[in-house]
């Protein structure tokens, strides 16, 4: 107790303190905390959008390496590749540059850029040193997206050119591929930028890009034709031969202008849809709006005639073959073959136009009945082209054919049928075989060799007759044929020039005329003086 009473004096006093202040050694952590949280600020508002891009295979392609370029500039890189769940396709995951979103839709297109010969040109020679990298046709048309397919073949950019697209549809690509030209009077103002399938899949559309100033050349009345290879025609100034260029021979092309005695029209605007044509001459053929459909019944083989066969009067296309098929006529018990014909009566001159309007605003069957039941109308199959073998209808007027009437069937006009030319060739040999078949030809043969056996045995006679008359009549004939040479000598001498017989007839003649003379003085004198047979003659005055 003592001892704690002794040390209580000598404990120190327990005094309060105020509040702490803040120490400067807090600054630079602080400090350094605020820069990391703007630098993280920073790097997430201007960190750009990822994106994935499923490739076939990624040859060329390198993680954290491959770049994607724009028109030469690096808007994003290449961060992983991997297959997808199927092992189908290759995923690339892909960072962009901030500002990059606006032209990240589905219209976009990606592609690898590789060495490439296309087209009749060669593209992607400098990824040869520097690698493979990603291309990119930026569009700001469509939806936003980050997930894209990538194409196998390399598009052709045209966004930021001035110019147009259009849209030609047609049956079949043919030789057509991207970068193919586009011509405007052998002139290329454009190229192929893209083709794919129609929504129905029933034809192709292809995309051209027409560059300015030439897009304004792009009417709503202009036709395009595919230009590729040559066109080669023969007619009666001979043949002729046509091409846009050696590189639309080899790569194909496509071509337009306006028809002949056409006007231009409004310009056509983007992405307008036009027809592409098979060929120059049949952009330039005329358009018309009215059809009209017949059926021609054949009983012979239509081998040879497809549809698009054209149908022609005296030469003139007024039509084509639009069906055909083979149907059995229970009725007739035979097979025949139905043929559709579509023809466009515009293209039929009328000379009395009003009159004939009048005639077929009251029965708009009235010409075709007219021709058929009075001119003998007709239709018949006729060569079209003798190396292939095609056939075409060809309409002909028979004035002695049977009397037909027009008939329907399923509501489609009739027009009757005769044989073709062919049928007909085929019908004249079938006489002729028959006929052939007829002969009897073992009869002819023996009577033919009976007459050959009588010719031999007049022939041995005759021979025998003329070595006869060789040996016995010759010798004859010929001593008397020198016996007639000696007479006709003497004769000659005889009566020669110089011969005394040539000499007396001369004198002869010459006291002939002397008589003649004096008979003639002598009947003058009788004549003038007739009283001078008795008297004598008088003398003239003078004498």
């Amino acid at each position: 107790m003592s001892d704690g009473a002794q040390l209580e004096p000598h404990a120190a006093a327990a005094t309060a303190q105020g509040k702490r202040r803040f120490s400067i050694v807090w600054i630079v952590p602080l400090v350094a905390l605020a820069i990391g949280g703007w630098l993280a600020f920073k790097a997430i508002r201007e960190k750009g959008p990822t994106i994935t891009i499923a490739f076939a295979t990624a040859d060329g392609l390198e993680a954290g390496k491959t770049k994607i370029k724009f028109k030469d500039v690096e808007i994003g890189q290449v961060e992983s590749i991997a297959l997808n769940d199927d092992a189908s396709t290759v995923v690339v995951t892909a960072k962009m540059v901030k500002g990059s979103e606006p032209y990240l839709t589905d219209q976009v297109k990606f592609w690898v850029v590789r060495p490439r010969i296309s087209g009749g040109s060669v593209s992607g020679l400098s990824t040869m040193l520097s690698g493979a990298y990603i291309g990119i046709d930026g569009n700001r048309a469509g939806s936003p997206s980050r997930h894209f397919t990538g194409l196998e073949v390399p598009p052709v950019v045209t966004v930021g050119q001035p110019g147009r697209h259009f849209v030609l549809q047609a049956e079949a690509l043919g030789s057509l591929d991207i970068g193919a030209p586009v011509y405007y009077r052998q002139i290329q103002v454009g190229q192929v930028v893209g083709y794919g399938f129609d929504r129905e899949g029933k034809a192709v559309n292809i995309k051209i890009f027409v560059e300015a100033p030439h897009h304004v050349r792009v009417t709503e009345n202009t036709r395009f034709w595919n230009a590729s290879g040559f066109d080669v025609t023969l007619n009666a100034q001979g043949l002729k031969v046509e091409t846009q260029s050696m590189v639309s021979i080899l790569t194909g092309g496509i071509a337009f202008d306006l028809p002949e005695e056409t006007q231009p029209g409004e310009a056509a605007g983007e992405n307008a849809l036009f027809y592409l044509y098979a060929d120059h001459n049949a952009s330039q053929e005329k358009k018309y709006t009215l059809r009209n459909y017949y059926v021609l019944l054949f009983d012979e083989s239509v081998r040879g005639l497809s549809i698009g066969a054209p149908v022609e009067l005296y030469g003139i296309k007024l039509g084509e073959v639009v069906d055909l098929k083979l149907e059995f006529d229970a009725d007739k018990r035979k097979f025949t073959v139905p043929v559709t014909v579509a023809v466009e009566p515009e293209r039929l001159g009328i000379t009395q136009v009003e009159r004939a309007r009048k005639i077929f605003e009251n029965d708009p069957d009235a010409l075709t009945k007219v021709l058929v039941e009075e001119q003998g109308l007709r239709a018949q199959l006729q060569s079209a082209n003798l190396l292939t073998g095609q056939l075409m209808v060809n309409l002909v007027f028979v004035p002695d054919a049977p009397k037909a009437t027009l008939s329907m069937r399923n509501g489609v006009q009739v027009i009757p049928t005769v044989p073709g030319s062919f049928e007909r060739l085929q019908e004249g040999l079938s006489k002729i075989v028959a006929n052939l078949e007829k002969v009897k030809f073992d009869q002819v043969s023996g009577e033919l060799q009976h007459t050959l056996k009588e010719a031999k045995s007049a022939a041995a006679e005759i021979g025998g007759l003329a070595k006869k008359l060789n040996a016995e009549t010759m010798p004859g004939l010929q001593a008397t044929l020198v016996e007639l040479q000696k007479t006709l000598v003497e004769v000659q001498q005889g009566v020669g020039k110089d011969s005394p017989l040539n000499y007396s007839a001369t004198k002869t003649l010459e006291e002939l005329s002397l008589t003649l003379r004096a008979l003639r003085e002598l009947a003058n004198t009788l004549d003038s003086q007739p009283q001078s047979i008795l008297f004598g003659k008088e003398k003239k005055t003078g004498e």
